[in-house]
C-alpha cells in the first residue's frame, strides 16, 4: 500500500509539472521572441541613426567645400575688376599722346650739276658744224631743280633688328633745268641757212626730268631731329632735247643722304644731297650728277 501511494504520488507531482512546462514553455517562448524583436529593431534604428549622422556630415562637408570654392574665385573676380578700375582711371587721367606719322609729302628745290655739259640733236650738230661753220651751243653743267616727293612708312625699327630706326618708301620726281637759250644748230635756224644764208637760229630750252623710287632709312624715331640714308634706289632720267639719235630715257641709280628738323607738329624742314649715276653715256648724253638743297615736309 505504501509503495503503490509513494508511485501514485509521483505520478501525479510528475503529471503536474509537465502541465506547468507546458503552461509556462510559450510564455517564456513569447518573452524570449519579443526581446529578440526588440533587439533587431533596436539595431536596426541604431544603424540608420548611424547612416542619418555620416549623410549629415557629408552634406556639411559638400557645403564647407562649395563655400571655400567659391570664394577665391569671388575674390579674383573682384581684384580683376578693380584692376580694370584702375586701367581705365589711369587711362582717362594720362594726356593723350602726340601722334608719330610715318607718311610724309614733301617738297624740294636747289642746286644741280651734272658731270658733263649737255648736247643733243637740237643743241650741237658735228656734222653741220664741220661742213657750214655754224656750230651751235651747249648748256652749263649747273642747273637749279624743283621737285616733290611722298613718304611712306615700312617699319618702325627696321623688322625687329634696330629700334627707333624706320624704313621708309620714298617716291620722288625733279624738274632740272640747264639753260633757256641755247642756240640750235645750224639746221635748226629760221629759215635755213641753205635757204637763206644769216638767218636766225632757234634757240632751246635743256632741261631734264628725273623719277626715283628707293628705301630711305630714318634713324631717332621718335626726336625732333631725323637723320637719314639712302643706300641705293631706283632712277629713270627723261632728257630734252634728245640725244642725236634721238633717245629721251637714261636708267640709273640714286645714293643719297640727309636730314630734317621738326618745327611745329607735322611740319619739318630738311636739306638733303643725291648723286644719280648711269653708268656711262645715253647716245652721247650723260646725266650723271648730283643735287643739294632744302625740303619742306608735312606728315600725315
Amino acid at each position: 500500500m505504501t509503495l503503490k501511494k509513494t508511485n501514485l504520488c509521483l505520478g501525479i507531482a510528475l503529471a503536474t509539472i509537465t502541465m506547468a512546462g507546458a503552461l509556462v514553455s510559450p510564455q517564456a517562448m513569447a518573452r524570449s521572441s519579443s526581446t529578440a524583436a526588440e533587439r533587431l529593431a533596436q539595431a536596426a534604428n541604431n544603424k540608420a541613426d548611424a547612416l542619418e549622422a555620416q549623410l549629415q556630415a557629408l552634406q556639411a562637408e559638400v557645403i564647407s567645400l562649395r563655400e571655400q570654392a567659391g570664394r577665391p574665385a569671388a575674390s579674383a573676380d573682384s581684384e580683376k575688376v578693380q584692376e580694370l578700375d584702375a586701367w581705365m582711371t589711369s587711362v582717362k587721367s594720362a594726356p593723350a599722346p602726340s601722334k608719330k606719322h610715318d607718311n610724309a609729302i614733301f617738297f624740294r628745290g636747289g642746286f644741280a650739276s651734272n658731270d658733263s655739259s649737255r648736247d643733243g640733236v637740237s643743241i650741237y650738230s658735228d656734222v653741220a658744224g664741220s661742213q657750214l661753220g655754224l656750230p651751235g651751243g651747249q648748256a652749263d653743267k649747273d642747273a637749279w631743280y624743283i621737285g616733290a616727293g611722298f613718304d611712306f612708312g615700312l617699319t618702325d625699327d627696321v623688322w625687329g633688328m634696330l629700334d627707333k630706326t624706320e624704313v621708309i618708301a620714298e617716291l620722288m620726281f625733279e624738274y632740272k633745268e640747264f639753260a633757256n637759250d641755247i642756240q640750235g644748230n645750224v639746221l635748226a635756224t629760221n629759215p635755213t641757212p641753205l635757204a637763206a644764208p644769216g638767218g636766225s637760229a632757234r634757240t632751246v630750252t635743256v632741261n631734264q626730268l628725273t623719277l626715283t623710287a628707293a628705301p630711305k632709312i630714318k634713324f631717332l624715331k621718335g626726336s625732333a631731329f631725323r637723320p637719314w640714308v639712302i643706300p641705293v634706289g631706283l632712277g629713270l632720267h627723261v632728257v630734252s632735247p634728245p640725244s642725236e639719235s634721238i633717245t629721251v630715257l637714261n636708267p640709273g641709280i640714286m645714293f643719297g643722304a640727309g636730314a630734317d628738323y621738326r618745327v611745329w607738329k607735322d611740319i619739318f624742314v630738311g636739306v638733303d644731297g643725291r648723286y644719280h649715276l648711269t653708268g656711262g653715256a645715253a647716245d652721247g648724253v650723260n646725266t650723271d650728277g648730283f643735287t643739294a638743297g632744302g625740303y619742306l615736309g608735312i606728315g600725315f
